[in-house]
């Protein structure tokens, strides 16, 4: 009988082999056979396990291209990070279902009462806003499957393990600027410094590329258990409770016990926040469970390695959702359009998240509708992000980053763009 992790991989695993054959990766003409991570978020319930979102992809812009992104290109386009993405698109989907229809109705999320709101405070005072019109629904669990440990700081045991010299690497001292130790370092590390366990780091990259500052998988997914899988947007409309994952499901190749427990756990760099409660914003530090599965995904690395002598990385990112949803994606971007072009944009940008809440919202009630129509209608996408009524959830962030997950370096830039380019 198959595990319950063994299940939960099987179902994205055949929900991506439904795919068309353009968004796998190909056989190049020289006999190169191309590899790609694979995540996916799938939910558990009285009906069952069902796949929500999954995608593919393994990079992400470098810092100096940001400023020209303007919404359009996606700075992290991982697979972890690309299905977190998609999952919040489908649930802004099942948003629009509800908020259009009345009579409709969803296996994934309710309409709130009334009596659960906690309107935006208008004397002053410091109170939350836990306005949003809908909610997870309490008898689904959330899973989150990776075909590929997650990079950073989970992933290190195995990173040093394929080193010729498997042993930590000491920081060099001309890395340091005066006053600084050996465990606050100027810049995040990606893959290096091997003897510095339990940071922030940047997404790995070759020695020669771009720097980019866009946080490990590791890190996103460790936040993410005290700020739900929620993107800031969507927590405009959905709010956090039991939005949260219950487990983390990786193959057996790819699990550290001593890096996930270092990683995630309440014992290890999250001990600061373990039990603990945002209330009046509406979130908690919700742990989850690490388990393996014996499944191998018929793409990743070591089975393209099993079946070819020779093979790469690929190029190609896929994301994809239950309500409809297929995209390729290069570069952050639609597949063969051109970079930083408006009509270049996924669904899953911020140009098309921006614009989907903005469609909701539309057409909600008076009331709470009417906070967050004033919230989209901030003049630039910044602002809206940086608006009163997501001044709870970037509190908790603010706290946890500090407490637990200190060196966040924020990855700035190309959130200057207007509600004008965004309708273009």
């Amino acid at each position: 009988m198959m595990s319950e992790a063994d299940q939960i991989a099987a179902v994205v695993h055949q929900q991506f082999g439904q795919l068309p054959a353009k968004r796998k990766p190909p056989v190049r003409d020289n006999g190169i056979h191309e590899w790609v991570p694979l995540s996916g978020i799938v939910a558990k319930g009285p009906n069952g396990l069902k796949c929500l979102s999954l995608a593919t992809g393994m990079k992400c812009l470098p810092a100096s291209k940001l400023s020209e992104s303007n919404g359009v290109a996606i700075h992290d386009w991982h697979a972890e990070v690309l299905a977190l993405r998609s999952f919040n698109h489908f649930l802004l989907q099942e948003c629009q279902r509800l908020a259009t229809d009345e009579n409709a109705s969803s296996e994934f999320l309710r309409r709130r009462t009334p009596e659960e709101f906690s309107p935006l405070s208008t004397n002053g005072d410091a109170t939350p806003w836990q306005g949003q019109p809908f909610a997870w629904q309490p008898d689904l669990t959330l899973h989150m499957y990776c075909s590929e440990a997650p990079c950073g700081d989970a992933s290190m045991e195995l990173t040093m393990a394929t080193q010729d010299d498997a042993s930590p690497w000491t920081i060099p001292p001309s890395t340091l600027s005066p006053g600084d130790s050996a465990t606050d370092t100027p810049t995040l590390p990606g893959r290096g410094y091997f003897s510095q366990l339990g940071i922030v780091r940047r997404k790995p990259a070759r020695g020669d590329a771009p720097p980019s500052l866009s946080k490990s998988c590791s890190d996103k997914i460790a936040l993410k258990q005290c700020t739900s899988l929620l993107s800031s947007l969507a927590s405009l409309l959905v709010h956090p409770d039991g939005v949260y994952l219950s487990t983390l499901i990786l193959p057996e190749a790819q699990f550290s016990a001593t890096a996930c427990e270092r990683c995630f756990s309440p014992e290890g760099r999250m001990r600061s926040v373990a039990g603990r409660k945002w209330t009046e914003a509406g979130y908690e530090f919700v742990p989850f469970q690490v388990k393996v599965t014996a499944e191998e995904f018929e793409f990743s690395k070591r089975a393209i390695a099993a079946r070819a002598e020779k093979s790469s990385a690929s190029n190609l990112a896929v994301a994809w959702t239950a309500a409809g949803l297929e995209e390729g994606l290069v570069g952050g971007i639609l597949q063969g359009r051109k970079q930083f072009v408006l009509n270049g944009a996924s669904a899953v940008s911020r140009k098309g998240m921006w614009k989907l809440v903005g469609e909701v919202a539309q057409v909600l009630e008076e009331g709470n509708g009417e906070v967050i129509r004033q919230a989209l209608g901030a003049r630039t996408y910044d602002e809206t992000k940086g608006g009163e009524p997501l001044d709870g959830r970037r509190g908790v962030k603010e706290e946890v980053r500090r407490e637990a997950l200190g060196g966040w370096v924020q990855n700035t830039g190309g959130g200057g763009f207007t509600m004008e380019q965004r309708k273009r």
